[in-house]
């Protein structure tokens, strides 16, 4: 349970961030074109409720997949800001490339609740 409840809270406060800081995330949508760049919008609402689903045991295997689905969709993104790090001085291109390995994580630990 323990676990459930901290992979919850990553997912609200990654939701969350969508909200608290847009132009990050839109600049992580630029590789399509710009009438896509509300998604990251859709993503954050996707985040938030799959985080509130993971903690309702009814619904924890329905939000725990459509969360691994939101996580190979926004692969992508990943990717295309691990190759411009250029656009994202938030961190250093080490950062960048590192997330991507750990989102194999992030997949593996919510497959658990499917």
């Amino acid at each position: 349970m323990l676990g459930r409840v901290f992979l919850s809270a990553l997912f609200m406060l990654a939701g969350v961030a969508h909200f608290r800081n847009p132009s990050f995330y839109e600049r992580m949508m630029a590789f399509l074109p710009e009438s896509f760049a509300f998604l990251h919008l859709i993503a954050g609402v996707f985040e938030i409720l799959g985080a509130i689903g993971l903690l309702v045991g009814p619904l924890k295997r329905e939000a725990a997949l459509g969360l691994f689905a939101l996580l190979i969709s926004v692969f992508p993104a990943n990717v295309f800001v691990a190759m411009r790090p250029e656009l994202f001085p938030e961190a250093s291109a080490t950062v960048w490339w590192v997330r991507l390995p750990l989102q194999a994580v992030l997949l593996a630990w919510t497959w658990q609740y499917c």
